[in-house]
């Protein structure tokens, strides 16, 4: 494989009309040539233009995200598509919910480890923990790991989110 063929994770944000129908294009595209949506969260971001931000995590050779990211703009109703990974500086979270059982000693650690990651309890029973955190993708992974042998018996994540850095618009 070439330096030309090196499969890349791409963060893209689509604006684009908030109607029935746009999301389901979009996805179509994916699913039609054979790309793989990791990631994919949506929402109305501006109320008066009935505008949603569509964020996609994909990969994929040099080739396949240029395509992508064409085939995109050729969609209508999509008013813009940004790579925000080819762009620079960029910001992106994920949000999660953890649910871990225990007693004893694995519920202590697990009680210890969210603490060290910034997870924060929001359920506790006498043998459950749900921890919600907010984090980078590696982050969120590296905890979700770490809990596993402690008794991780859910996970709930939204998808990621992410916006430039700086002061620029969309």
């Amino acid at each position: 494989m070439t330096a030309a063929e090196t499969v890349e994770k791409h963060t893209i944000a689509v604006l684009v009309d908030n109607e029935p129908g746009v999301l389901a294009r979009v996805i179509g595209l994916f699913s039609g040539r054979g790309y793989n949506i990791e990631s994919l969260t949506v929402a109305e971001v501006d109320t008066a233009n009935a505008l949603s931000r569509i964020t996609i995590v994909t990969s994929g050779t040099r080739m396949i995200i240029e395509q992508i990211k064409n085939q995109l703009n050729r969609l209508v109703p999509i008013h813009a598509v940004r790579d925000l990974t080819d762009e620079g500086p960029h910001i992106g979270r994920e949000l999660a919910l953890i649910k871990v059982t225990g007693q004893g000693d694995k519920r202590d650690e697990s009680r210890r480890l969210a603490d060290a990651y910034g997870a924060r309890v929001i359920d506790s029973t006498a043998e459950s923990f749900v921890f919600e955190m907010t984090d980078s993708t590696d982050k969120l992974n590296a905890f979700i790991s770490k809990m596993e042998p402690l008794g991780l018996v859910d996970v709930s994540r939204t998808g990621v989110v992410a916006i430039s850095r700086g002061a620029g618009k969309f």
